[in-house]
């Protein structure tokens, strides 16, 4: 989608709305994006047109992109684009990166993504671990913490090892003194992520599969009030999704992700499919064997229980069969791209799921008669890490233009 070349509303003259004060960011004077009191001012970021432009910077990398280059991939006119970078520039956002020769007249000057002006907190909770990392604003993993968890030890512990995990991260890493959460400039927030079900717009977790006395905990506003800082929370396999599609992955994909537990993360047109209540993906509880063994969630004859009771019996053929049976339902269903595994289950025998699921699938596509041939499977980027990742791109995604706001 183009940029907008006209002022509404009082605009800057740059075909961004107007930005009451300026239009900056407050706190990039002191080299970040983030005011140190009054949480996130996101007004001038979250502007289509400077989102574009962010988000080509970020794509360029390092070697920069020019202000006409700029111009011409977001139809934006010249002078639209030099008041946005202008900003960016003072804002700390974007650098000059050199010149670069032109075809005629004189060099043009290459502006770059600054990669250290801004920084969020992901966080993965998982049953029985939790993991954390410090992204800068490419994405890019500049810290990470990992430390035992019992998601049944009850709110406060949890909330207390979140707020360890992050103080460590920003002390360590960014320097900040004590770890305050809200003394760091260039911290945007953090994003949480874990299983589901979950109210992503309200950060009210549901009946996580296994811990009931989670039923209706406003997780992200208790983490807000205890660290002082923006907070999003998802499901862990929505997080993972928009990390692959903010890194590249194209097209409509399911991120199956096997780990503590089962759930399907779905992206469509570049965006992750949340449902019209925010809960699709459940995907470890459709039912694939009428009468058969018990679930956590209630029922009988999940793909999550079956899936797991097979790994449990170290049966990681017949696991990878389970998955694969799921994976083709769904697929049969959406009529998706691709599909991605992770978690730390199939992380220990990636080989082994990859060439089950694929099996399913290719069997179900002769069955069919597809001319396109099965859906391909492979192994998802960023490890163990992903669901981390992605948490903290539900903080940056949105700055570029990517995914949902805080």
């Amino acid at each position: 989608m183009g940029g907008v070349n006209r002022a509404d509303g009082g605009g800057t003259g740059d075909g961004t709305r107007g930005v009451a004060e300026g239009g900056g960011v407050r706190g990039a004077g002191r080299g970040g994006v983030r005011a140190a009191a009054g949480g996130a001012n996101l007004l001038a970021l979250r502007s289509h047109n400077t989102a574009l432009v962010l988000d080509l910077l970020r794509t360029a990398g390092s070697q920069g992109i020019s202000r006409l280059e700029l111009a011409e991939r977001t139809g934006l006119t010249p002078q639209a684009v030099s008041k946005i970078t202008a900003r960016l520039r003072a804002e700390g956002l974007a650098a000059e990166a050199g010149r670069r020769a032109s075809t005629g007249g004189k060099p043009r000057t290459v502006l770059r993504l600054v990669p250290e002006a801004g920084h969020a907190v992901g966080v993965h909770l998982d049953r029985d671990e939790l993991r954390a990392v410090l992204v800068d604003l490419t994405g890019a993993v500049v810290g990470e913490r990992r430390s035992p968890l019992d998601l049944g030890a009850g709110a406060p512990a949890v909330l207390e090892g979140v707020a360890r995990a992050a103080g460590e991260l920003v002390a360590d890493v960014l320097g900040v003194p004590g770890g305050r959460l809200a003394d760091a400039p260039t911290l945007l927030g953090l994003g949480v992520a874990l299983p589901g079900p979950l109210d992503h717009v309200r950060g009210v977790l549901h009946r996580v599969t296994g811990f009931p006395e989670w039923d209706g905990f406003p997780l992200r506003d208790a983490l807000t009030r205890h660290l002082g800082v923006p907070v999003v929370v998802d499901k862990d396999t929505n997080a993972a999704a928009l990390g692959l599609a903010v890194g590249g992955e194209r097209g409509s994909f399911a991120y199956l992700h096997l780990g503590t537990g089962l759930g399907a993360g779905l992206v469509f047109g570049g965006g992750v499919h949340r449902g019209a209540r925010t809960g699709a993906g459940e995907f470890g509880h459709q039912v694939v064997q009428l009468d058969g063994p018990p679930c956590t969630c209630g029922g009988r004859g999940c793909v999550e229980a079956l899936c797991l009771g097979a790994v449990a019996r170290d049966d990681l053929a017949e696991a990878a069969r389970v998955l694969g049976a799921g994976a083709a339902n769904l697929a049969g269903l959406l009529d998706i791209d691709l599909v991605l595994l992770g978690g730390r289950t199939v992380a220990d025998a990636p080989e082994v799921f990859v060439s089950g699921v694929g099996a399913v699938l290719d069997a179900r596509a002769r069955r069919e008669g597809g001319r396109e041939g099965a859906v391909p499977v492979r192994i998802a980027p960023g490890g163990t890490r992903g669901v981390a990742q992605g948490a903290a791109q539900l903080l940056l995604a949105p700055l570029f233009g990517r995914g949902d706001g805080p």
